[in-house]
């Protein structure tokens, strides 16, 4: 369907064809109706859909549409957009500045990780449209920074994701900030148990939406899994970045501390590549994701901060450098690329430390995964303590120890003429000189 056949103001068409749209995706079309009727909606559909658009574009036609009445103070908030993580904040609140462009209304946005002051300047200036995070968006209400008596469109995007983060308890004190009646939008990846929990607390006889299957991963995504020891994975990352050319990679890792440790790494191959994680300040992450999206770095190594809200042009590469600790976010991480219906590819590294994630996740969508062995990365099943990472009744400590010890021996015998290590070698050569 074309974005011209929906009835949008002339301005917000006007808005929407200079961002390139031309048609509508299965979700703007079924879901923009429900939100012009008025009624409460539970929409499901996977990332890179088109969501955002879905809930935005009706919401700013109606507005638009109501402009000339008077606000009952200058920090009266119309529209509300709750986010679960900053990145996704500043993309959607992106999005909303984009398609009002050329409307008579105003927006902004609050999350964690900016100044406190200047948030406070400009909800006392007042806007229409406010997209936040809700720990931030709390600590105004506390304030007394700004005012949502007055909010008639609350939505709560990636509202699965907010419930994994522990917000709650937050969510909850902010609707009861809320005091008159208002339209409530919950979008979310999957329908878990939690969101349907609190779809019934918050949402009056809501329509629902499921565009695609629950679970499922997008269509054009190809995955695959690479089966390697725990302690290899860094070498291969490398050697599959260099060998097959890759030029722009998103690497999922565990932990601030796997992250940091991994980047440093590739580095040292010769691989140009920045972090992203919660301990990085705003402007750090900002420029990190900057400088990738830009092509000047090969690589964005990133933990579950970056999972939801990266919104990056034709990104072909997503790996999986640890398995997701939640089988569901193992979805979203993917869901990086193939967005809008374009092809990309989800590699997965894991070592036999890793089945059970990995059963996890196959369960959940449905599929089970080829372990691919790449050359040169194989690992010997025969050798005592194979399963010890992961079996029921774990090695005594000693065995443990030796069967680590020699493990590794062995490891660094089959990577001595791989060319990620000459690569390594040649590279720590060149700084001692």
């Amino acid at each position: 369907m074309s974005v011209d056949a929906i009835g949008l103001s002339a301005e917000l068409l006007k808005a929407v064809k200079a961002c390139g749209y031309k048609n509508l995706t299965p979700i703007q079309q079924q879901a923009i109706p429900i939100i012009r009727s008025g009624s409460d909606l539970l929409a499901s559909a996977q990332t890179g859909t088109g969501k955002t658009a879905a809930f935005t574009l009706p919401i700013l036609d109606i507005l638009a549409k109501n402009a000339n009445e008077k606000p009952t103070t200058n920090t009266t908030i119309k529209a509300l957009i709750l986010t679960p993580t900053r990145e996704l904040a500043a993309q959607v609140a992106a999005n909303v500045k984009e398609y009002s462009q050329f409307l008579p209304l105003t927006s902004g946005v609050v999350s964690g990780g900016r100044s406190m002051d200047s948030q406070t300047k400009m909800l006392k200036v007042g806007v229409d449209v406010l997209v936040a995070t809700p720990g931030r968006l709390l600590e105004h209400l506390t304030l007394r920074n700004v005012d949502l008596s007055h909010v008639k469109y609350l939505t709560l995007d990636e509202a699965d994701r907010m419930l994994d983060l522990g917000f709650l308890t937050d969510i909850q004190k902010l609707m009861e900030a809320i005091k008159q009646k208002h339209q409530t939008l919950m979008f979310s990846a999957t329908f878990s148990n939690k969101v349907k929990t609190l779809a019934k607390q918050i949402l009056t006889t809501p329509k629902t939406l499921e565009i695609s299957p629950q679970n499922s991963t997008a269509g054009k995504v190809k995955q695959q899994v690479y089966w390697v020891s725990e302690t290899r994975k860094n070498e291969l990352l490398s050697e599959l970045i260099g060998v097959k050319n890759w030029k722009q990679v998103l690497v999922f890792a565990g932990t601030k501390e796997s992250a940091n440790l991994l980047a440093k790494e590739l580095q040292l191959d010769g691989i140009k590549t920045a972090v992203c994680h919660g301990d990085k300040t705003q402007g750090a992450r900002n420029q990190a994701i900057q400088k990738f999206t830009e092509g000047s770095v090969r690589v964005l190594v990133a933990t579950d901060v970056a999972a939801r809200g990266l919104d990056i042009p034709d990104l072909p590469y997503v790996v999986n450098f640890h398995l997701p600790f939640l089988a569901e976010d193992y979805i979203h991480r993917i869901g990086r690329t193939a967005r809008a219906g374009k092809s990309g590819t989800a590699v997965s590294l894991v070592s036999p430390k890793d089945e059970q994630f990995l059963d996890n996740i196959e369960t959940l969508i449905g599929r089970k995964f080829e372990r691919i062995v790449y050359p040169g990365y194989e690992i010997d099943s025969s050798l005592p303590g194979y399963y010890e990472q992961s079996s029921d009744k774990p090695l005594k400590k000693s065995r443990y120890k030796a069967t680590q010890e020699r493990n590794k021996m062995l490891e660094i015998q089959r990577a001595k003429n791989t060319p990620a290590a000459i690569r390594r070698e040649k590279n720590k050569n060149k700084k001692q000189r």
